[in-house]
């Protein structure tokens, strides 16, 4: 069984509370600050921040791509087999993920990546791939690994667009919000936000994942600060 997280951490010497929301399953169409507007009502307060995971924005966005739909070329039949495979998750290395790596980000970017990750292995480092390739291949997901259907048997693209996505959200809410990628192995990237708010003090914050990454489905997490009288 899961560890539970707990719902307030201390970071820096403050306490932050972590409020899950819970929405129905995201589908291609809906709109993110829509749904957040509805869950927040009755449980945001002046000051807190919004987080919304970057999944279901890339859901609404039409980015879940049925595995059978995607068309492997010959680049990534050959090259997927080449990915480092991890304790935590397939990541690039299927046909299929590799495949939409290259679709998002074009061959030629892909190829210097690779080359990045084999001269970086020499050297003892590790990341290189995915600091050449960018967010958008690092962020996709392979199918079977969302629990949720349809979207277990989907390839999960990142969001387009999350700053975009969080001043809209921000637009609608009237709190300052986050598109944020969390995984239970301590992975916390804002990968687009309004400009109050702290990327780096708010990845400490999410490092845990509150929010979790099964069936909870609470995509949306309510960030308190809470105050101490003699604060």
């Amino acid at each position: 069984m899961a560890k539970e997280k707990k719902p307030i951490i201390v970071v820096d010497g403050a306490e932050y509370l972590r409020i899950l929301c819970k929405t129905k399953v995201f589908e291609k169409g809906d709109d993110p600050g829509k749904i957040a507007k509805e869950v927040i009502n009755d449980k945001i307060q002046d000051g807190d921040i919004l987080v919304i995971s970057s999944k279901v924005v890339a859901v609404s966005q039409g980015r879940a791509i049925p595995e059978r739909e995607i068309k492997v070329g010959l680049m990534a039949r050959v090259m997927w087999r080449f990915v480092q495979k991890v304790p935590y998750g397939i990541g690039l290395r299927s046909p299929a993920t590799f495949q939409s790596a290259i679709n998002e980000c074009g061959h030629l970017k892909i190829l210097l990546a690779a080359i990045a990750g084999v001269i970086g292995k020499f050297l003892g480092r590790r990341g290189d791939f995915y600091r050449v390739a960018g967010m958008q291949a690092a962020t996709i997901d392979a199918a079977h690994t969302c629990p949720i259907k349809p979207y277990d048997e989907c390839v999960i693209l990142g969001p387009k667009e999350p700053e975009k996505v969080s001043e809209d959200i921000k637009n609608k809410t009237g709190f300052e919000t986050a598109v944020m990628d969390i995984n239970d192995i301590g992975g916390s990237w804002v990968l687009g936000c309004t400009n109050g708010i702290d990327k780096g003090l708010l990845q400490n914050i999410m490092r845990d994942n509150p929010m979790g990454q099964k069936t909870e489905q609470t995509p949306i997490c309510i960030v308190r600060r809470l105050v101490k009288k003699n604060d």
